[in-house]
This record gives structure tokens, C-alpha cells and sequence, in this order.
């Protein structure tokens, strides 16, 4: 048995060719390009064969008779026993000029060669996308009765079809597979599309969601989804049968999904939120067409909505076909593949295999260099209050990743050690001696920086104080609320202010914040603290507006407890879990890399989310909590010298701060 074969380098057609060729003693003869000619070796190592079985035949679909030569006509002519014509554009964003060449001419160039050769038999992949978007049951004996196919993939699929039905002089079969999808067994798939496409988003609530919690899908239309191991075992199947010429067989689901079923079964697949409500698309319908075309016009609008697809990979006409009308009957399939043993597989059996190998090999993230250094190497990164703690800890991963850090301090002692300390780890330091806490010498800093290092490219405002001790206690120690503002709000804007000018001028650069879970939670004892980084927190949120047009970002991190000398002189901490300064770091790091808008740990937006919803309830607690762990003695006004007054945990204090992990108390 001798066949030729249309795209056979495409994701279906390498398949069938290696179906084909399990076929004793066939021959398989492969349209390819002539500039592609360094590929054969390797589709011939993956079909298994030798030379003489999978032979190349040069040529073009956009030319007349496929661009082949007439020595290569009249080779063919009589030999070829089936005509497989898979080559196509399979791209809902392509534009319209590209899939009419190759989608309509190219069909009309195979017919012409079918006949030039006097193939014996012609197999036409064609699509569901032929049918339009058709409001009902679509049989596969309809074909006329298509509807509402102007968008240039519906239609060129349609007019496809149409030429082979009207144009083809020798025997012709048409398949129509429903929406591709990887392989049933191993998962693999070649490109993003379909479903694929809400994969990001459905990543990203399992990031930002715990499993059980209940979450919104959107319900649509109907959506046929297919293994491409079942197309090509139906396709093989069916088209070695008889009596089948000028029929139309649909390779589709038996079932079919609604969309919102088909988001759920690949959530489950994904370990993200189970879709417990969904929202119909089809209410989108009743906003008239004048309001949507209104609010696409104006300027705000148009950025958030590009945005958000851009952010999850979706193209701009996926939303178009949420709502999806057409359902396939498929009885003549059915019946031709009785006994054959192919059968389309549940998608809820396989599910799990497409997102494995989505996300081990498809998701867009894994080709973006998601590394520190191919984020900070060779860049100015300043660490303020880079001489300890969590501002040393991140210090030291940025000079391990290649950048210039900078780091400073009002301590030249610990800077110095800091830089001892870098150099016994085989990196360096730039530190120089600065206090935060004073605007003038943050003027002096900012200058130094923008003279010696043109600015720096991202800015680490780490530097800070805080003070825990209660309202009633701080009555005549008011100078704890300047002093903490002073350092904490004014001291960071004073420095982040005199580099913004250079990171505008460059359009780039990215400020971290280092805030606190405790202006999340509202956490008592640290009114000075929480109000000082609270402030930061709103200014920082009204600069990346301002900025956000001027390649300028900014990322809060509202950071749980760390094991710093900060904590130190409250004992109480011994006992409570704690972050260490490199986890500290590696959040640091990671808010470089990813330029989040928030990092925060899930206790921390749930206490925001309670706060938020139930603010009584949230007061209760933290009132709970505040009564249960008692001030320091330092806090309470012992004198210097004094012996700390050990304190004695109730055991629910010691189960609540188990509890409340990271937490400020």
C-alpha cells in the first residue's frame, strides 16, 4: 500500500505516518519543503523506517500541484492508493491572508494533484470549525447548513471542505476532529491551544488558593475536546474501510463537555480549587454591543483587559468562543469504528496527563530565565540595612548571583564585617556608611550613588526599627512613634525618591519593600511599627500607579517573623516559629524575579480577609491574643540592669502561638 501524505511534520501527521507505516510493506511519500530538508533524518529516526518506506517529495502547498515537478508527477501517477491532506493552518490568531493561501488554495493545489496523479482514494482533515458556530446538533451529513463562520479559521475551514466537495474528481472521504488535544497515554502535545489556554489561570489559583478552598469557574458553551491518539487510530481505521467515499465522519467526543466541566476536571487535574459556582458567559450576551464597544474605548479599560490576557496567555479571540453553541453527532463514526477497538477515551482518565506535560513542558514560564542571576547579574541592587539580618542574607544572594550590591548602614563596624564576611564567600560588597533615619544624609547617600553607580536598578528598602510595646504603656513615649516613622516611612521615601529620577530616565527599575504580616493582621503592641509600615504601604501603592506606564515596579512584602536582632530582646519570641533570615532572603530574591505586587503569606491575607469581612470577630481575636501575651519587662519601664522578670505562658498562649505561625504578637 502506497501513500502521500500533506503535514506530515505537523502534530497529527508525524502520528499517522507512523500508524501508516505499521502497515506491512507500506510506503509513505511526505510533502515537505525543500529548505526543510535536514528534517527528514529525524522524522525517519521517529517513524522507525528506512529510506526507502518514508520518502520525501519537495514541493509547496501555496503552488500550483503542490510545487512538485513533473518528474515527480509522473513518478507518482497510479502509484499512490490513499491521498492524506492534513497541511493547514491550525490557529485561531493567525491572520486572515496566511490561512486563506493555506487553508483554501492549499486544499485546492492538493485536489489538483490528487488528479494529476489519479490518487486512489482522498482523505481530507477538515475540522468542526467547519460547521461554523451552528446553534444546535451538527450531523455529519450536514455541511450547507453551516452558520456563522466569519471568523477567518470558520470560514477557511468551511471553504476548504467546499472544495473538495465540489472540486475533487476522485473519491474523497472528509474528517472533522474536534479539538486536539495531547495524547491519552503520555500527554504530549506540541503547542498551546484549546483548553490549554486557561491552564495559567488555573496555575495561578492553586498558587494563590489552598486546594479545598471553594472557588468560581465560568460556564459557557459546549466544548468536543479529543485525544490526538484517538484521531489518528479512527482516521487510520476508518479509511482503510470500504464504501465510505463522500461521506463525512466526525472524530469527536461521543459525550462533550460543557466549559465550565471541562475547567473543573483540569482543576482537579491540577490539585487546584474545585469550581463549585459558575458564572454563565452567556450574560455577557445581554450587555448591548454599544456599552462593550464604549468601554473598549477608552484608554483605561483597554490596558487592564490586554493586561490580564497577556498575563494569562490567552489570545484576544478565545473569550469570543466561550460560549461555543454547537454540539456533533458522530453515529456514522460510531458505527464505522464498531469492532475496530478505538474509542475515545474519558477526558476525566486523562486530564491529569495533558496538565503534567503542559507544565513540565509547555507552560510559557519554564523558557523565561525565572534565575537570580539572569535577573540581578551585572545590575546595581542596594540593600539598605544590608549590614545584618534579613538585608545581609538577601546582600549575600544577590553578589552570589553576579550583581553590584551595595549595601549600608549607620554601623561601619558591622559593615566592614559584613564585607569580611562577603569576601570569605568568595564575593564582594560595596558598602558605605549611611543613616536612613536622617533626611540629609539620605541626600548625600542618594547622590553618591547616582555619581559613583548611575543609580541603581533595584532598590531593597530593608532598613528599619520596630518597638513592641502596648498603647498604655507608650502614653509618655511618643517619640517611639517619631522615631519609627522617622526611619520606616520618611527615611525610605527620602532614599526611594532620589533614585526614582534615574529609573525613570532609564525606564526601568524595581523597589522591594520589606513591610510586615502585622499591618495585615493589625497585630497589637505594634501601633508605632504597623503604622509606620502601613504608611509605606499606601505611598507604595500610589507610586506604582503613577509609575506603572514608566518601567518602574514595586513589590510589598509583608514579611512574618524572622529570627533577627530585631526580635531579640523579646524573649517571648524564643518560643514562637520563626522564619530565618535566608528564607527571609529568598523572598527578597524572588520578589526581584518575579515582581509580584504582594508577597504575603497566607495567615497574612486571611487576617486581611477577616479584618475586611468580619472586622468584630477580627478585633475579638486580636484583643484575645493581646491579653494572653503580656509586655516585655523592657516595654513595661524596667530600669537598666534590672532582672527580666520571667514570663509564664498560659497553655493557650502556648498552643495559639504554635498556632499562629509567624505572627507578630
Amino acid at each position: 500500500m502506497q501513500y502521500f501524505v500533506t503535514g506530515a511534520t505537523g502534530f497529527i501527521g508525524k502520528r499517522l505516518v507512523k500508524k501508516l507505516l505499521e502497515r506491512k510493506g507500506s510506503v509513505v511519500h511526505f510533502l515537505i519543503r525543500k529548505e526543510s530538508e535536514s528534517k527528514v533524518a529525524a522524522l525517519r529516526e521517529f517513524w522507525g523506517v528506512s529510506t526507502t518506506r518514508a520518502v520525501p517529495v519537495f514541493g509547496d502547498l501555496t503552488s500550483k500541484k503542490l510545487g512538485l515537478s513533473a518528474e515527480a508527477v509522473k513518478q507518482l501517477k497510479g502509484q499512490i492508493d490513499h491521498f492524506y491532506h492534513l497541511a493547514a493552518v491550525y490557529d485561531l490568531g493567525a491572520d486572515t491572508d496566511s490561512q486563506i493561501a493555506v487553508n483554501i488554495e492549499g486544499t485546492r493545489n492538493m485536489v489538483e494533484l490528487a488528479k494529476a496523479i489519479d490518487a486512489g482514494h482522498v482523505h481530507h482533515v477538515s475540522s468542526i470549525a467547519a460547521a461554523g458556530l451552528y446553534e444546535g446538533v451538527f450531523r455529519e451529513d450536514m455541511f450547507d447548513e453551516a452558520e456563522n463562520y466569519d471568523h477567518p479559521y470558520f470560514m477557511t475551514k468551511h471553504e476548504s471542505e467546499k472544495i473538495v466537495r465540489k472540486e475533487c474528481k476522485v473519491p474523497w472521504s472528509v474528517y472533522r476532529p474536534a479539538l486536539v488535544v495531547g495524547d491519552s497515554k503520555t500527554g504530549e502535545m506540541d503547542k498551546i491551544d484549546g483548553p490549554y489556554y486557561f491552564f495559567k489561570l488555573i496555575q495561578r489559583m492553586r498558587q494563590l488558593l489552598p486546594p479545598w478552598m471553594p472557588s468560581i469557574g465560568l460556564e459557557g458553551g459546549r466544548i468536543n475536546i479529543v485525544p490526538v491518539d484517538f484521531v489518528v487510530d479512527a482516521l487510520d481505521a476508518i479509511s482503510h474501510q470500504k464504501g465510505i467515499a463522500k461521506k463525512c465522519y466526525h472524530l469527536v467526543d461521543p459525550e462533550g463537555y460543557r466549559v465550565g466541566d471541562v475547567l473543573d476536571i483540569f482543576s482537579k487535574a491540577a490539585h487546584a480549587p474545585k469550581m463549585n459556582l459558575f458564572v454563565n458567559a452567556a450574560l455577557l450576551g445581554f450587555i448591548p454591543r454599544s456599552v462593550t464597544k464604549g468601554l473598549m474605548a477608552l484608554a483605561p479599560v483597554r490596558r487592564v483587559r490586554n493586561a490580564v490576557m497577556k498575563d494569562l496567555g490567552l489570545p484576544e479571540d478565545m473569550l469570543t468562543f466561550v460560549n461555543y453553541p454547537t454540539r456533533f453527532d458522530c453515529r456514522d463514526s460510531l458505527a464505522a469504528l464498531k469492532g475496530s477497538g478505538v474509542v475515545c477515551p474519558n477526558l476525566k482518565d486523562y486530564a491529569w496527563r495533558l496538565w503534567d506535560y503542559w507544565e513540565r513542558h509547555l507552560d510559557p514560564d519554564l523558557h523565561i530565565d525565572r534565575s537570580l542571576r539572569g535577573t540581578v547579574g551585572g545590575k546595581v541592587v542596594l540593600v539598605t540595612g544590608g549590614s545584618s539580618g534579613i538585608g545581609l542574607a538577601a546582600a549575600h544572594k544577590f553578589a552570589e548571583a553576579g550583581a553590584i550590591t551595595i549595601i549600608c548602614g549607620r554601623d561601619v563596624d558591622k559593615l566592614e564585617e559584613a564585607c569580611k564576611e562577603a569576601k570569605a564567600r568568595g564575593h564582594s560588597f560595596v558598602a558605605y556608611p549611611a543613616d536612613i533615619a536622617d533626611m540629609a544624609d539620605c541626600d548625600r547617600f542618594t547622590k553618591l550613588l547616582n555619581d559613583n553607580h548611575g543609580g541603581v536598578d533595584f532598590l531593597i528598602n530593608n532598613a528599619g526599627r520596630s518597638i513592641r510595646r502596648a498603647i498604655e504603656s507608650s502614653y509618655d513615649r511618643f517619640h517611639d512613634y517619631e522615631r519609627t516613622m522617622q526611619l520606616n516611612y520618611f527615611g525610605c521615601l527620602r532614599v526611594t525618591m532620589g533614585l526614582l529620577p534615574g529609573m525613570v530616565a532609564k525606564k526601568k527599575g524595581h523597589v522591594v519593600n520589606i513591610s510586615s504580616i502585622g499591618v495585615l493582621t493589625n497585630a497589637p503592641r505594634f501601633s508605632a511599627y504597623v503604622a509606620s509600615k502601613a504608611a509605606l504601604d499606601a505611598w507604595t501603592r500610589c507610586a506604582s500607579s503613577e509609575f506603572a506606564d514608566q518601567g518602574v515596579s514595586f513589590t510589598t512584602i509583608n514579611m512574618p517573623l524572622v529570627r533577627t536582632p530585631m526580635i531579640a530582646p523579646t524573649g517571648l519570641y524564643n518560643n514562637v516559629p520563626t522564619l530565618s533570615p535566608e528564607e527571609a532572603g529568598d523572598m527578597v530574591a524572588q520578589a526581584c524575579i518575579f515582581k509580584p505586587v504582594r508577597i504575603a503569606t497566607r495567615l497574612g491575607m486571611s487576617g486581611q480577609l477577616l479584618h475586611a469581612l468580619l472586622p468584630r470577630i477580627a478585633q475579638i481575636a486580636m484583643n484575645t491574643s493581646f491579653r494572653m501575651f503580656p509586655d516585655s519587662t523592657a516595654a513595661k519601664g524596667a530600669k537598666p540592669g534590672e532582672k527580666p522578670v520571667k514570663q509564664q505562658l498560659s497553655p493557650e498562649a502556648i498552643a495559639m502561638q504554635q498556632m499562629m505561625r509567624g505572627i507578630h504578637f
